[in-house]
């Protein structure tokens, strides 16, 4: 079995090395393991640093964002035949000596997709924004029920997958993928499984995802609405639609009745425009549900396609002396 263990990183030159070092050596059930460092674009000696430590790495000449950094690791995972991944950040605030417990699962074949729950032991995390608790339970209390099964941490990044999820990732978000692995992971049937982690942060240090409240909110608006409308269109559409056809009845229903009182439309044509248009807006939404759900069933067809592609594509050398560009 062959392990590689992911880090994402973007100016981490002060504690890469220490990150790579404490990544135990060997691991039960592991006869290869292999640190990837993916840098996105770091101004500092990330890139240097973490080849020197003795890591295979990735470099970005331009910051691309959390998302591609992930996508890249798992190419890298595909092509070079490793039959697990664990992601992890960069910037120590996970305790290596988890990754045991995130790969247990699969070695026994209990679990296909395992992630690090922060919350899952009800301890108080030191130095958590308050804001970025309550935007984790929010997602996670969608997630749960978009998924029709109860999760405690949707948003950890401290993951691992088996090669079968790993042939079937096919994410495009630039900022993230940790909300939307969850639904595609649901849609394609793996077993998912939480296990207690342990993390630190640090009060100083800025999140690479939401550096303030309001991009925090923004972005967190953005994934919820992207994922209603990427995953569950005909629901997302739909409930717009409603939205809109309420007005439309209603108005549409004092005109009637006027009409009906007086056998003329003088005096209530407004009631009748507002409903017209309303009505338009409530049918367009509609349409629009049904179009995307067949778009969907379309990406789900083209993701089994690429799903064969990349089980039967040969496995690629590797040559863990280079550092490798994109």
């Amino acid at each position: 079995m062959k392990l590689l263990v992911a880090l994402p990183c973007y100016n981490e030159a002060e504690k890469i090395q220490k990150v790579i070092q404490e990544i135990p050596s060997s691991f039960e059930g592991i006869d290869e393991r292999r640190i990837l460092v993916v840098d996105d674009g770091s101004a500092d000696e990330t890139a240097s640093l973490a080849h020197e430590a003795g890591a295979v790495v990735i470099r970005h000449k331009v910051n691309k964002g959390l998302g591609q950094t992930f996508r890249d690791a798992v190419e890298y995972a595909v092509v070079h035949g490793f039959d697990i991944m664990v992601n992890m950040d960069g910037d120590g605030q996970f305790n290596s000596q988890n990754i045991a417990d995130l790969i247990v699962p699969i070695l026994h074949n209990e679990a296909d997709f395992v992630t690090g729950s922060r919350f899952m032991t009800g301890r108080e995390i030191p130095h958590m924004p308050p804001i970025k608790r309550w935007g984790n339970d929010r997602m996670t209390n969608l997630i749960s029920r978009l998924c029709r099964r109860k999760f405690t941490d949707v948003s950890c990044g401290f993951r691992a997958y088996s090669r079968e999820t790993l042939l079937k990732i096919n994410f495009h978000g630039r900022y993230t993928y940790t909300q939307e692995s969850f639904i595609s992971f649901c849609f394609d049937g793996l077993a998912i499984r939480e296990v207690p982690i342990d993390v630190t942060y640090f009060p100083e240090r800025k999140s690479r995802v939401a550096g303030s409240i309001p991009k925090y909110l923004k972005k967190t608006s953005g994934i919820i609405v992207g994922l209603m409308r990427d995953y569950y269109p005909m629901r997302f559409f739909g409930s717009i639609g409603g939205v809109f056809l309420i007005p439309a009845l209603v108005f549409g229903l004092m005109f009637l009745i006027h009409y009906l009182k007086v056998g003329y439309f003088s005096g209530y044509l407004f009631a009748g425009l507002i409903s017209a248009f309303c009505l338009l807006i409530s049918v367009l939404m509609f349409c629009f549900g049904v179009a995307m759900e067949s778009m969907v069933r379309v990406n789900r067809n083209e993701n089994r396609i690429l799903y064969e592609l990349r089980k039967n594509a040969p496995i690629q050398p590797e040559h863990p002396e280079e550092v490798l560009y994109k």
